[in-house]
């Protein structure tokens, strides 16, 4: 359906597919917990080697979104300011919950996180790219009978 990988991520967890210009992700997950917890160390992971991050850290981060998609861009966008407000690197996120609340006639996704990491040291971690921000482009969340599939781009 969408590009081919060009290079693995964390093996069942994501991987980078071929993208002009930024990085497209795909993440995957026995359930939707699962994927939203992929998708987030995807995020970390381009932009540091992850392996070498120690999770002497915690921090809860909450998103809200009005769909599963939004949701999920809501997420990527939560973690990111993590790290740019506080070089907070994570090298595992923990999902808590994800919440659907029918509101008047609208529904209201919530999504609450524990991550654990550490604080970025340029002396330690390895650098790889800087990401501004996550992207509605080519944004899909998947269902099928192997569980569930994101795509996402990553604006660098």
């Amino acid at each position: 359906m969408y590009s081919r990988v060009v290079e693995k991520g964390l093996p069942g967890r994501f991987d980078y597919l071929d993208h002009m210009s930024d990085v497209f992700v795909v993440s995957y997950g026995k359930d939707i917990v699962e994927l939203f917890e992929n998708a987030g160390v995807a995020l970390f992971h381009t932009m540091v080697d992850i392996n070498s991050v120690e999770t002497i850290l915690e921090k809860n981060v909450v998103a809200e979104g009005f769909d599963l998609e939004n949701t999920l861009y809501k997420w990527l966008e939560e973690l990111l300011i993590l790290y740019y407000s506080e070089k907070m690197i994570c090298r595992e996120i923990n999902i808590e919950e994800i919440v659907v609340k029918k509101i008047n006639d609208e529904l209201k996704y919530l999504v609450r996180g524990l991550c654990r990491g550490e604080i970025f040291d340029q002396n330690k971690h390895i650098g790889k790219l800087e990401v501004k921000s996550p992207t509605y482009s080519l944004m899909r969340i998947l269902k099928n009978s192997n569980g569930w599939k994101a795509y996402f781009v990553l604006d660098i």
